[in-house]
């Protein structure tokens, strides 16, 4: 198994690369991309090496090249499915995010347990929960988001594992832990905005802040 840094650093690489494409450029250099994210040329390297991704220190590497290795170490080669269980705001959302296409992501469903959201012949179509687990098996769903309400979170999380899901993006307010067969990334958007407040605050950006008396 990768390392989780080496991957998220491979799927930078990875944008970078297709952003230097899309304004002409035909080769790379290992300064580019370690400038590009803030890391050194030689970690790039390193990288690169470690899945033969090769280059030479006069022509740089083949942008197209790199590309098409990344691709396929990233599994970025053929569509992936994806299905969102818990489909209120933010699940309806998610399922709305036109982003999804442009990296390769399909959302192929939607699942939720309030009748009125339930919607079986929309393009994403809407199911109840209890059809998830012999949709997962049928479809050969690997990976799920779950945006459900904390109150239910666990509850639903028992039922991912019970499908045999082998990650689970989390927007649930509460944070859950992984398990050997499940890979679990927890997103608390609250608690996001909140840090950034706290960042700013103690970084000086936001000034001092006086709290004032009613009169």
């Amino acid at each position: 198994m990768m390392n989780q840094d080496i991957v998220q650093r491979l799927s930078k690489y990875r944008n970078v690369l297709y952003k230097l494409k899309g304004l002409g450029f035909v080769k790379v250099f290992s300064d580019n991309l370690g400038d590009a994210l803030e890391i050194s040329p030689a970690l790039v390297r390193k990288d690169f090496s470690q899945f033969n991704l090769t280059g030479n220190k006069r022509g740089g590497y083949r942008i197209d090249d790199l590309l098409e290795k990344l691709n396929r170490l990233l599994g970025k080669d053929k569509p992936h499915k994806i299905v969102i269980v818990g489909c209120g705001k933010i699940g309806q959302a998610l399922m709305n995010y036109h982003g999804f296409a442009r990296e390769g992501i399909q959302v192929v469903a939607g699942f939720d347990v309030d009748p009125a959201i339930l919607n079986p012949t929309a393009k994403t179509p809407i199911y109840d929960t209890k059809e998830l687990k012999a949709f997962v098996k049928r479809e050969g769903i690997k990976i799920a988001i779950m945006a459900v309400p904390d109150s239910a979170a666990a509850q639903v999380l028992d039922l991912l594992h019970a499908c045999d899901l082998k990650g689970v993006l989390n927007f649930a307010p509460l944070q859950l832990k992984r398990t050997e067969k499940c890979i679990i990334r927890n997103i608390n958007i609250g608690m996001e905005i909140e840090n950034l407040f706290y960042f700013l605050r103690f970084s000086g950006k936001m000034g001092d802040v006086v709290p004032t008396k009613a009169s």
